[in-house]
């Protein structure tokens, strides 16, 4: 039996990557901020940034798959 071909299709849409590099790029120039209308500290993790610009693409309504439920990461 052969082996599952994997789709072509993207898994997250190129809006949605311009999203996150904006993200990165406002965490280099220091611009980037966490929390609630950005009230929270100045963002420095690179995980944080990806993090926080797929948030923000998911709210443009972007092709994002949709987040890991902690029950699953506990597993």
């Amino acid at each position: 039996m052969p082996a599952k071909k994997k789709s072509s299709q993207r898994r997250y849409s190129q809006g949605a990557s311009k999203t996150v590099a904006s993200a990165m790029r406002r965490r280099k120039s220091g611009t980037l901020r966490s929390g609630k209308g950005g009230k929270g500290g100045r963002v420095t993790s690179r995980e944080q940034a990806i993090a926080i610009g797929l948030s923000e693409a998911r709210k443009k309504g972007a092709r994002v798959p949709s987040k890991k439920s902690s029950s699953s990461k506990a597993a």
